[in-house]
């Protein structure tokens, strides 16, 4: 690289969780739409895919003995065991994507979410709420689960609200189009972050 060669700023990674019932799937994937600079960290897991779930698209999908022998050679970043199953973000894949320049979106549950800062620190952390604990529970009752049922997920859901507070942004999603456009404000002001452009004002300064 020459001295009037910049160098190329490392992607963004943008770190969205929310609690069972807020709608994250949704606004996710309408970002993805309208945002195609961005590309999903797709997870590793082994659990089995699920119908519509691709290879490589959704999930990368592995037998639970590859996934421990990932684990042994350090792979994840973060992992993590639900109802049985494992789930892990690869450290590698993100660095090489991140250093290419590439933009990350992330979707990961809190304890991952503060794993993945300390490696992270310049991500953006973006936590998703409902607007209301009585729209959560609607939004809850809503999947058709017993009355039992459903109060754990309202339970677990607010133990995850709880870790709200360490995250850089909030988007409340009332409705999915404002939601939205709040977090595709959060991402282009996450882009023009002074810090990013430190080579940019350097080349004028030459």
């Amino acid at each position: 690289m020459n001295e009037h060669e910049e160098k190329k700023a490392p992607g963004l990674l943008m770190v969205v969780s929310a609690p069972s019932g807020a709608g994250k799937t949704s606004v996710c994937r309408r970002v993805m739409e309208l945002l195609p600079e961005i590309s999903f960290s797709v997870s590793v897991t082994t659990r089995a895919p699920r119908p519509g779930e691709v290879e490589g698209r959704d999930y990368h999908f592995v037998s639970a003995g590859e996934f421990q022998e990932m684990i042994a050679r350090g792979e994840f970043v973060e992992w993590v065991e639900n109802y049985g199953h494992f789930y892990g973000t690869s450290k590698k894949t993100m660095e090489r994507f991140l250093e290419r320049g590439g933009d990350l979106l992330l979707d990961i549950e809190p304890r991952g979410a503060g794993e993945i800062r300390k490696h992270f620190a310049g991500g953006a952390f973006v936590f998703i709420l409902p607007p209301s604990i009585a729209e959560l529970r609607r939004r809850l009752a809503g999947r058709g689960e017993g009355a039992e049922a459903l109060e754990r997920r309202l339970h677990a859901s607010l133990s995850e609200i709880k870790e709200a507070m360490w995250y850089d942004y909030i988007v409340v999603n009332e409705k999915l189009e404002d939601a939205v456009e709040r977090f595709r404000a959060i991402y282009l002001a996450e882009k023009s972050r002074r810090e990013r452009y430190a080579d940019k004002i350097g080349s004028f300064l030459k």
